[in-house]
């Protein structure tokens, strides 16, 4: 089996670079309980350089950042110094200042009001709570143009403090829920997310190169994030790079990992919590936050409202999909082998994962290119989750 996956995935990842348009480089790693199945990379951390991408090179993992967030709040969940349904202001204080948009006035200027409900900490992890993100909502795109809004990735406090879409509660919205979640971590352990991470997540998991600050080991494999152009070209964003000591170590988007890290990871999720160096979840919390915590409410496609990062995005378009604490979930089986009930998710660069529970395997595909839902990056991806299900 592995020789097998060895050979098709191999020769996928050298053709995903050499087409046209191709990647600059890309790193792929698909795992079962015990243990990797497969790590290969092809392509060049930098265009134009000569430095190879390899499996261990570190990436701005952006949204694949949630998962990891959402696993240090179950655990202080699970060991009772987190209410889940509890108001989350009571943890993170700001929060509760935050109001529900209603429009704008002639001047411009918001319209805002108190929301019906307060947000709880599931409702972050769900999505639920009525908060969004400039790339995929016009109204928080408006404010960062007109209002000066400040998006996520400056990494400050100010950029925690948008209005509210709807009342927490109501439906689901892609956005800056995950970084609130760090900040209940925070008010909770009066730690930094980061330092909570290190002890409780990535030393059980041996996770070595992942942080939201580069050590300088991580730094020299850094691979650099590229724009796509109008005509297919990509272009390496030479001085791009989240900020390396923010005032607010964003649990949404804010990590750098290898593929490997990730790995190890997947198979936390896949052995129901338990690590190569220690448990770090309860089996019945694994158990509880895969499982769909929206009800009848399915998740929406994501609009590329700013089209310099992403396309519109939709993952199995047509096919039903909920969401966990805090993945996406595929209600029916997927064309790629994958069955219902799985969870996945992305990053803004265009990496991708899957953990799926039932067959015991998953995988991540990591490149560094904008805008997110790259066609070339994701026909490659699936092609690649394929060949995994094709080997078993």
């Amino acid at each position: 089996m592995t020789q097998d996956l060895t050979q098709a995935a191999d020769a996928l990842l050298r053709q995903a670079v050499s087409a046209s348009p191709g990647l600059p480089g890309v790193v792929a790693l698909a795992t079962d309980r015990r243990g990797t199945l497969y790590a290969g990379a092809a392509g060049h951390r930098v265009q134009g350089e000569p430095a190879p991408m390899t499996p261990d090179t570190v990436l701005a993992i952006f949204s694949t950042t949630k998962a990891i967030t959402a696993t240090a709040a179950l655990l202080l969940a699970e060991e009772g110094g987190l209410d889940l349904d509890a108001p989350a202001r009571t943890y993170a204080p700001a929060i509760g200042e935050l109001r529900v948009l209603e429009g704008f006035a002639e001047d411009g200027s918001p319209t805002l009001r108190a929301p019906r409900r307060e947000i709880t900490t599931r409702m972050l992890l769900l999505h639920t709570a009525g908060l969004g993100y400039d790339i995929f909502n016009a109204d928080y795109a408006r404010l960062a143009r007109e209002r000066g809004q400040p998006t996520v990735t400056t990494g400050t406090r100010a950029a925690l403090m948008t209005p509210l879409l709807f009342d927490p509660g109501e439906r689901w919205e892609y956005g800056s829920n995950i970084d609130w979640a760090g900040q209940v971590v925070e008010g909770i352990t009066g730690q930094r997310l980061g330092a909570v991470m290190q002890e409780r997540i990535f030393a059980p998991l041996g996770m070595t190169s992942t942080a939201f600050t580069m050590t300088p080991a991580m730094r020299a494999r850094l691979a650099r994030i590229h724009q796509r152009g109008q005509d297919g070209s990509l272009k390496p964003l030479a001085t791009f790079e989240l900020p390396q000591d923010p005032e607010v170590q964003m649990g949404g988007h804010g990590l750098y990992s290898t593929a490997d890290d990730y790995g190890r990871f997947i198979r936390l999720w896949l052995n129901d919590g338990a690590g190569e160096h220690g448990r770090v979840l309860k089996p019945e919390t694994v158990a509880m936050a895969a499982q769909n915590g929206l009800g009848p409410m399915r998740i929406r496609p994501l609009p590329g409202v700013i089209k310099a990062l992403s396309h519109d995005a939709e993952f199995f378009p047509g096919m039903p999909k909920s969401w966990g604490l805090s993945f996406m979930i595929n209600e029916e089986d997927a064309p790629t082998g994958r069955p219902a009930g799985s969870l996945a998710w992305a990053g803004l660069a265009n990496l991708y994962f899957w953990i799926d529970r039932r067959t015991g395997v998953g995988g991540f595909w990591g490149t560094q290119i904008f805008p997110f839902a790259d066609p070339a990056s994701v026909e490659n991806y699936l092609a690649f989750e394929t060949a995994v299900y094709r080997s078993l």
